[in-house]
């Protein structure tokens, strides 16, 4: 039976956005898996390593959740040992977040995740198409990050 938000012209965009968002993180998910290491796990460890120390509460902004959400899941990257929890030096009420040596280790065993699920993706889709997507997208979600900044959602 077809789905009528998937035919309708006003959702079409933003559910396919959403499913393809899914499809993408349960590849991630399965890569992940035989590492012990969740997608959002995986996100920390990449910020590490490619921006180097970053402070906590910077992670609740770029990856979009809750605090104490990611309050559970730095636990759990210390408790494996693959990240080190320091005091801010700057300001004792931060915390600054680090790669350690086995964290680095864990990574370099990685698979290329987004080099794989782009290729799975987008085998096939010319750049321009996914420049136009890309484009569309983007400003789809300044509107809407305008728009509740705007205070007009409640």
């Amino acid at each position: 039976m077809p789905n009528k938000i998937f035919e309708s012209r006003q959702g079409a965009v933003g559910a396919w956005a959403k499913r393809c968002y899914f499809a993408g993180r349960a590849a991630m998910e399965a890569m992940l898996r035989p590492f012990d290491l969740g997608s959002t796990q995986w996100y920390i460890l990449h910020q590490l390593v490619h921006h180097g120390p970053t402070l906590q509460r910077d992670l609740v902004r770029l990856l979009q959740i809750e605090r104490a959400t990611l309050t559970v899941i730095v636990g759990v990257l210390v408790r494996k040992g693959w990240v080190e929890q320091v005091i801010d030096p700057a300001d004792q009420r931060r915390k600054l977040l680090h790669i350690t040596p086995a964290g680095s280790a864990l990574w370099a065993q990685l698979p290329d995740l987004s080099a794989i699920i782009n290729e799975a993706a987008f085998a096939g889709i010319s750049d321009a198409e996914r420049e136009i997507a890309v484009r569309v997208l983007r400003i789809a979600t300044e509107r809407l990050d305008a728009f509740i900044d705007k205070g007009e959602i409640s």
